[in-house]
């Protein structure tokens, strides 16, 4: 027999390299598993209105009752300290984290393209996405926003639905080492979040450190200077400070006294 072409260890290489890459079948009830991961990461990461730590019970037993995964892992420490706190401090953490933090943003499309043009187009791209596949946000909060991208994915699947938080990753990441640094409870839901998705590639981590000491592209020309950064602070010069906050999205809004958040 004559010796396979010299050829042949490259093209194992590349269909090894695809397999890795290429996400594993599912099941419909692994399918429905991870659905349910996705839509309870998206309540725990909306704002904690009384509606929402008024179901903090039903939370919780929803999360126990998931498959041992490491992301039910995850999801399960975090219930257990949100349901143990009272509403009051939920919410001033809250707006801590996700509105004075400025590298804890929950708007996604801001990590990857910053102030920029780009970002208007990026959440364009969102939108359309969102509509192609049958779905209207109704104009509650923008399509980048982390919990309508999770719900997002949880309706549409772990194909197409999925694809924004994978193309995302490097935000959730920053999002998630923002949180750790913090050592807010709120990294749990990061982390199950992260466990879902492929592994970072080297290129992600060196993506997420150039985030972490430059901040995102900056495009000044057009924009109106910047307020107050964190605790009353102003930004040094080349801090990164997201965009003008939004409103909490919440599928049956409910009034609250919040502080907007950046946007």
């Amino acid at each position: 027999m004559s010796p396979l072409p010299a050829t042949i260890p490259a093209l194992v290489r590349t269909r090894v390299r695809a397999a890795v890459r290429r996400p594993a079948r599912l099941t419909p009830e692994e399918t429905a598993d991870r659905a349910l991961t996705l839509r309870l990461g998206s309540l725990l990461l909306q704002y904690p209105d009384a509606e929402l730590t008024g179901f903090r019970a039903e939370l919780t037993t929803a999360v126990r009752a998931l498959p041992a995964t490491p992301a039910a892992e995850h999801l399960a420490r975090f219930t257990d300290w949100f349901a143990a706190q009272e509403p009051e401090a939920l919410e001033r953490h809250y707006v801590e984290m996700f509105d004075l933090r400025r590298k804890s943003s929950l708007y996604l499309t801001y990590y990857l393209h910053g102030d920029t043009r780009r970002r208007g187009m990026a959440l364009l791209t969102l939108n359309q996405r969102y509509r192609a596949a049958g779905w209207d946000i109704d104009g509650g909060e923008l399509p980048d926003h982390l919990p309508v991208v999770l719900e997002f994915a949880a309706l549409t699947g772990p194909g197409g639905g999925e694809a924004p938080l994978r193309l995302h990753r490097r935000g959730l990441e920053l999002i998630h080492r923002a949180l750790a640094d913090a050592d807010s409870p709120y990294r749990d839901v990061l982390a199950a979040l992260l466990t879902l998705l492929p592994p970072p590639t080297e290129a992600d981590r060196a993506a997420v450190a150039r985030l972490v000491a430059k901040g995102p592209p900056n495009e000044e020309v057009g924009l109106d200077p910047y307020g107050t950064y964190g605790d009353g602070e102003f930004a040094p010069p080349g801090t990164f400070v997201p965009p003008t906050p939004a409103p909490p999205t919440r599928i049956s809004p409910a009034p609250t006294s919040r502080t907007e958040g950046p946007r």
